[in-house]
C-alpha cells in the first residue's frame, strides 16, 4: 500500500505547474493581481541597488497616496508574486517591510491598487553580486 500511495503522490506532484522565472510570468502575475498592465506612478522602492549578497535582501515599498494593496514582484524568481499586501480600506501613506530572496541581478516591481481601481508600479534594477536561489 505504501508503493501505491508514494506513487499517486508522485504522480500529483508531476501535474503541478512548473514556476517559470520570465519577465512574461512576471506580466502575467502582475495583471492578475492588478486586473490591468499598471502605468508608471508614484511608488516608492526603497533597496540597495547593488546587493552583495541576494540570499536576505531588505525591501521596502511605500506610496503617495491613498491604497488598498501593495505588491512586490521579481522577474528572474522561480515565483514572480513575491509579496501581496492587503488594507481593509484605504490607507493614507500605506507602506511594508520585508526580506526577499533574489536569485540574480534582476528588475524589481513595485504595483499598487486604489480603492477605484487604478493601478499604477515602480520598478528599480538591482545588481546581485552572490546569487540566491540558484540550483546547481
Amino acid at each position: 500500500m505504501k508503493r501505491r500511495a508514494f506513487a499517486l503522490a508522485a504522480s500529483a506532484v508531476a501535474l503541478l505547474p512548473v514556476a517559470q522565472a520570465s519577465d512574461g510570468a512576471m506580466r502575467a502575475a502582475i495583471r492578475a493581481w492588478a486586473g490591468q498592465d499598471p502605468a508608471p506612478g508614484s511608488l516608492q522602492i526603497v533597496i540597495a541597488e547593488l546587493v552583495e549578497n541576494g540570499n536576505a535582501v531588505p525591501v521596502r515599498v511605500v506610496a503617495a497616496e491613498p491604497v488598498v494593496g501593495l505588491a512586490l514582484f521579481t522577474s528572474l524568481n522561480p515565483e514572480p508574486d513575491v509579496l501581496q499586501a492587503s488594507f481593509g480600506a484605504a490607507v493614507a501613506r500605506p507602506e511594508f517591510g520585508t526580506r526577499m530572496r533574489l536569485a540574480r541581478s534582476q528588475t524589481i516591481v513595485a504595483v499598487a491598487k486604489a480603492a477605484d481601481g487604478r493601478c499604477w508600479q515602480a520598478s528599480v534594477d538591482v545588481v546581485v553580486t552572490l546569487a540566491a536561489c540558484v540550483e546547481p
